[in-house]
C-alpha cells in the first residue's frame, strides 16, 4: 500500500459519495440510489472533477504546484457539472490569462471566497500524506489559495485534509482512533476561525440531526457551514463508508459536498472495499487523465 494508493482510494470514496449525494441534492435526481441498476447512471459534479485535477497533479509530480494546478482547474471546468457562479467566474479568469492570485483574492468584492470549495476536493490530498499531517497542511493551503482566498475557506481544506491524513495513517497503523481523537487530531491544527469554533463545537454532539442544527449541513455552501458537520460525519462512522454517506443524506443541504467530503475521508480508513460496490459500479466513470 503506497500513498498514492491512498490518494486514490479517497478519490474513489468522494466520488462516489459525490454521485450518490448529487441523487438526492439535484431536483429530478434518477431516482433511489441505493437500486443497482445501470452502471455509470450516477454523474458526479465538480467536487470529484477538481478532486480529480488534485490527485493527478500528486500522482505526476507528487507535490502541489499552485501555477500548475490552476491552469488544470480552468481547463477541465465544465460548468454543467454544478460549479457556484463565483467559482466559474474565477476559473473562467484564469482561463482568460488573469493569474490564480488575482482571480481568487478579488472575488466576492475583494473578500476572496469563503465557499465549500476547496474543501470539497482536498481529501485525496490528505490521504496522500497519511502520517505526515504538517505537510497535509501546506499543501491543503497551497491547494485551497489557487481558488479560495478568504482565510474561512482556507482553513476548512486544511481540517478536511488533516482529517484524512489520520485516517489513512489510522489504515496503515491499523490503530482507529475514536471520533473524539479524531477530531482534536484536527484541531491541533486549527486557528481561530468560524471552522474551529464547529469543529470544537462536534466534540459535544451526539446525533446526525443535532449535528445537522448545530453546524450546519452545507447549505449556505460556506466552509463553515459544511466541514464540521462532514467531519463529525466521518469521526462517528469511519469505519462503515454506507452508514457515513447515508448520515449526509438523512441531514439534508449541500448532500453531494458533504458526501464528497465524508468519503473522502471515510474511504482512506476503508479502502475501496469499504465503498458498496453497487455503488461503485452506478458512479459515472472517472476521467482517463486520472488512472
Amino acid at each position: 500500500m503506497t500513498h498514492i494508493d491512498l490518494s486514490y482510494d479517497s478519490l474513489d470514496g468522494l466520488s462516489v459519495g459525490d454521485a450518490f449525494g448529487a441523487q438526492h441534492f439535484v431536483p429530478g435526481g434518477p431516482g433511489d440510489p441505493g437500486d443497482p441498476g445501470a452502471a455509470g447512471a450516477w454523474p458526479w459534479t465538480d467536487d470529484t472533477e477538481m478532486a480529480c485535477s488534485l490527485v493527478a497533479e500528486l500522482d505526476q509530480h507528487h507535490t502541489i504546484d499552485q501555477d500548475r494546478l490552476a491552469r488544470a482547474f480552468a481547463e477541465r471546468c465544465e460548468p454543467y457539472r454544478g460549479y457556484g457562479g463565483g467559482a466559474v467566474v474565477i476559473l473562467h479568469r484564469i482561463r482568460d490569462g488573469v493569474h490564480w492570485r488575482d482571480a481568487a483574492r478579488e472575488a466576492f468584492h475583494g473578500q476572496g471566497s469563503m465557499g465549500n470549495g476547496a474543501a470539497m476536493r482536498v481529501a485525496p490530498l490528505g490521504a496522500f500524506h497519511a502520517g505526515d499531517p504538517r505537510t497535509a497542511v501546506v499543501e491543503a493551503m497551497r491547494s485551497a489559495e489557487v481558488t479560495h482566498a478568504h482565510p474561512e475557506a482556507i482553513l476548512g481544506a486544511v481540517a478536511v485534509a488533516v482529517a484524512a491524513a489520520e485516517a489513512g495513517w489510522a489504515r496503515l497503523t491499523r490503530n482507529p482512533p475514536t471520533p473524539q481523537e479524531l477530531l482534536d487530531a484536527v484541531l491541533a491544527y486549527a486557528v481561530d476561525s468560524r471552522v474551529q469554533a464547529g469543529i470544537q463545537r462536534a466534540k459535544a454532539v451526539t446525533g446526525t440531526a443535532e449535528a445537522a442544527y448545530v453546524l450546519g449541513n452545507g447549505s449556505q455552501v460556506l466552509a463553515q457551514d459544511t466541514v464540521p458537520f462532514a467531519l463529525w460525519v466521518a469521526a462517528h462512522h469511519l469505519d462503515d463508508y454506507g452508514a457515513a454517506i447515508e448520515q449526509c443524506v438523512e441531514a439534508g443541504g449541500d448532500v453531494d459536498t458533504t458526501a464528497a467530503i465524508v468519503g473522502g475521508i471515510v474511504a482512506a480508513y476503508t479502502g475501496r472495499d469499504g465503498i458498496p460496490q453497487r455503488w461503485l459500479r452506478r458512479r459515472e466513470p472517472l476521467p482517463a487523465y486520472v488512472r
